[in-house]
């Protein structure tokens, strides 16, 4: 369990996934911005979300850039080592910060950890300092790692949970993700999403 932070410092979370779309309550202020020295990567196990204990769906995590290249290997996604998202800042009333923390405590429960980082704006300029990131380290139960991309992107495809359908998740993100900044990209996610659609348009094709 983590704490929320100081009273004299602002409570800010840092959004990468369905924080984008979904965001937690109380926020004042939304700030788009990047994180340094992470890789996004579908590599978390998800049994009560978008997937089931029998048949686990996938979600998204950040690992450290060189954890990850430390485990699988050097990947040659352009930009990489840089995470887009959203920075929320929220409501600084004590009761209300409260309320944020415990729900992002158990929304976030499944092998998540906070660290505190930097986020950046576009020009390279730290928009906003020390904000809490969920990070689903690679010694959490749940972290599954790397998989062959089109093995993913079928496991994604099929996967359906409480939360709903695994690749509608996953869509949500790649959209997001566009409509942070001009600049905003990610060539994981987004070689992800094209063979998620291309299993759609598969399956939407006459017989």
């Amino acid at each position: 369990m983590t704490t929320p932070a100081h009273p004299t410092q602002p409570y800010i979370v840092f959004g990468y996934g369905s924080l984008m779309f979904k965001p937690p309550p109380n926020v004042v202020k939304q700030t788009p911005g990047y994180i340094k020295g992470y890789v996004r990567r579908f590599a978390q196990s998800s049994t009560d979300h978008r997937g089931t204990p029998e048949a686990p769906g996938r979600v998204v995590t950040l690992i450290p850039v060189d954890e990850w290249e430390s485990l699988y290997g050097h990947e040659s996604y352009p930009g990489h080592d840089i995470v887009w998202g959203v920075a929320y800042t929220i409501d600084p009333d004590p009761a209300k910060s409260l309320e944020t923390h415990e729900y992002l405590e158990y929304r976030e429960k499944e092998g998540y950890t906070v660290h505190i980082e930097d986020i950046y704006a576009a020009d390279g300029s730290v928009a906003a300092p020390r904000v809490q990131v969920y990070v689903g380290r690679s010694d959490n139960p749940a972290f599954i790692g790397a998989e062959p991309l089109d093995q993913l992107a079928e496991h994604i495809w099929r996967s359906v949970g409480p939360s709903g359908r695994n690749k509608d998740y996953f869509y949500g993100i790649a959209r997001h993700v566009r409509e942070l900044a001009p600049d905003s990209d990610d060539p994981y996610l987004f070689a992800l999403e094209r063979r998620i659609r291309t299993l759609d348009e598969e399956s939407d094709a006459p017989a």
